[in-house]
C-alpha cells in the first residue's frame, strides 16, 4: 500500500477508460468535494446453491460503516491492474487465494463523497470465506430471495443495491 508523508493512503486516479493520469491521498478522494475518479474492484462471490456471499462493511470504514455490500469491495494501488486487486482484495477480505471469476462490467459511481470507476467481477470458490474483522464485521451467504426482500430496507451499500438490481439479476 502506497502512503504519503502523512500516512494517508494513495489511490491512483483514472480517466474513465482507466488509464492512470495522476494519484492522490484517499482523504482527498473521499472528501466530498474533488470527486477524482478513482478505481475499485467488486466481486460478487456465489456458492454453489446460487446464494451471494455479502459482507457486512466494519463499523470503523469511513464511508457506509455496518452495511451489507458485495463480497470483496477495494481500492487498485498505483499501476496495479483490476485482476491483481481482485486477487489482493480477495485474499485480504475473505482469505480466498483460490477462486474462479470472471469480468462483468465496468462503470463510474458517484456518491455524495467520492466518484469511482468500478470494475464488477462475479465468481466463485470451493472454500469458504475467512472474514478479516479489521476489514469486514460479518459476512453469509444470502438467497437471491433474501436479498430481494429486503433491497429497500437501507441494510446495503447504495452501490450494492445498484449492482444488484442492474448487473447481478442479468447474470
Amino acid at each position: 500500500m502506497l502512503m504519503d508523508k502523512d500516512n494517508n493512503e494513495i489511490f491512483p486516479v483514472v480517466d474513465e477508460d482507466g488509464k492512470e493520469i495522476s494519484t492522490a491521498p484517499r482523504t482527498v478522494c473521499h472528501d466530498g468535494k474533488s470527486k477524482l475518479l478513482h478505481p475499485v474492484v467488486h466481486l460478487h462471490l456465489f456458492n454453489d446453491k446460487g446464494e451471494l456471499f455479502l459482507q457486512k462493511r466494519s463499523m470503523n470504514k469511513d464511508l457506509l460503516p455496518g452495511k451489507w455490500d458485495t463480497a470483496v469491495g477495494g481500492h487498485l494501488q498505483p499501476g496495479e491492474s483490476a485482476e491483481e486487486a481482485l486477487r489482493r482484495e480477495s485474499a485480504e477480505e475473505l482469505g480466498l487465494k483460490e477462486f474462479s471469476f470472471r469480468f462483468l462490467k465496468k462503470y463510474v459511481w458517484e456518491s455524495p463523497r467520492e466518484r469511482e470507476l468500478v470494475y464488477s467481477f462475479t465468481g466463485t470458490s470451493g472454500n469458504n470465506p475467512e472474514i478479516d474483522n479489521a476489514e469486514v464485521c460479518d459476512g453469509r451467504f444470502w438467497t437471491i430471495d433474501e436479498i430481494e426482500n429486503n433491497l429497500e430496507s437501507d441494510i446495503f451499500t447504495p452501490n450494492f443495491v445498484h449492482e444488484f438490481k442492474t448487473i447481478l439479476i442479468k447474470v
